[in-house]
């Protein structure tokens, strides 16, 4: 495009001042830099919060829902807890260079080993967040399918990442690298959905959970509150629990104890996470959708990296649907193929 033409010099002061900020990190269309501040942004902003969570017997018990620390502050769930957060956390800071332009052009070293250390530092997370799905925010069966889903759905992209980019497959590795992470963000939307969820159902009413009376007395312990016996009288009567376990409401706000606290959290925590992975998955694909150019120039330049390395079917060398599905086979660049022929 020539530099002299209205979009290389546009007339609009906002757009010019814009593309300073980001061109010289290697964006060249708005929208992509947009959603880059926005994303990455969130992310590094939930993991500096907390990175203070890396100690497990301090911060993260003072800071997490009531009676998590319960749970994660001892036996093989402290390891997991531990591991997860101090893998997933690093990661997370790290994957935003992933998508920094300017790095892919200028530092394609860098790029790849780094790409390689976040690969690995997520598979890790995901082996430690199945170490704590059993208890991990009341541990409802939903929330354990939920946490199953999110490693399967975030290890199984990662996997076709990493087999595409082998493949010199650019615009799939691209396409998988971004639905590992926008999965993978899915847990700050969680968050998000939860807080409005916990004061629906506190409003509402009439939700409980059967929560164990040493969890209940753990909570009121690490509050410093008093009145267990008053409250929760059962726990202290001879066959006056269901195995240990009492029935607490979900209550949150003025007047709830740190027990119906922690219930109003639990309850919807499943659910939150079911639907933040739902929206962030279809999220993923309509943007996808939505830039088939950047796929298709990378496809190009994959199809040269392939005809250049020798891979049979060069263009169609990954995990593609011309492949292995029944779409129409991908016609390469006629410049390619002037170029094979001589």
């Amino acid at each position: 495009m020539n530099n002299n033409s209205p979009a290389a010099k546009p007339s609009n002061g906002f757009v010019r001042t814009m593309r300073r900020l980001y061109n010289p990190i290697g964006f060249k269309k708005g929208y992509n830099a947009i959603l880059w501040f926005a994303f990455a942004g969130a992310l590094f902003g939930f993991t500096l919060a907390r990175l203070q969570y890396l100690s497990i017997d301090g911060n993260f018990r003072k800071g997490t829902a009531p009676g998590e620390g319960y749970w994660m502050g001892q036996g093989y769930r402290k390891i997991g807890i531990t591991l997860h957060l101090a893998t997933i956390l690093p990661a997370g800071l790290l994957v935003i260079l992933q998508f920094v332009p300017i790095i892919r052009y200028k530092a394609l070293l860098f790029h790849r080993m780094n790409g390689y250390v976040v690969l690995m530092l997520l598979l890790v997370s995901n082996a430690g967040a199945l170490m704590i799905a059993r208890r991990s925010f009341g541990g409802g069966f939903e929330l354990q399918t939920g946490i199953g889903l999110l490693v399967i759905v975030t290890t199984g992209a990662a996997v076709m990442a990493y087999i595409n980019i082998k493949r010199l497959q650019i615009e799939e590795h691209r396409a998988w690298m971004l639905r590992t992470w926008f999965y993978a963000g899915s847990i700050i939307t969680l968050r998000i959905i939860m807080i409005i969820s916990t004061v629906i159902v506190s409003q509402i009413g009439g939700f409980y959970r059967a929560m164990p009376c040493d969890e209940i007395a753990f909570i009121y312990t690490d509050k410093n509150r008093p009145g267990l016996r008053d409250e929760y009288p059962q726990c202290f009567v001879a066959n006056g629990t269901t195995n240990g376990y009492v029935a607490v409401e979900a209550k949150f706000g003025a007047g709830a104890n740190p027990a119906q606290i922690a219930t109003s959290l639990h309850t919807p925590f499943g659910a939150a996470a079911w639907l933040a992975l739902f929206l962030h998955a279809v999220g993923v694909e309509i943007y996808l959708r939505l830039t088939p150019r950047e796929g298709e120039r990378l496809r190009k330049i994959s199809y040269q990296r392939q005809l250049e390395a020798g891979f049979k079917h060069p263009g169609s060398a990954g995990i593609k649907s011309d492949r292995l599905g029944d779409a129409d086979a991908w016609e390469p660049p006629q410049e390619g193929k002037e170029k094979n022929a001589n």
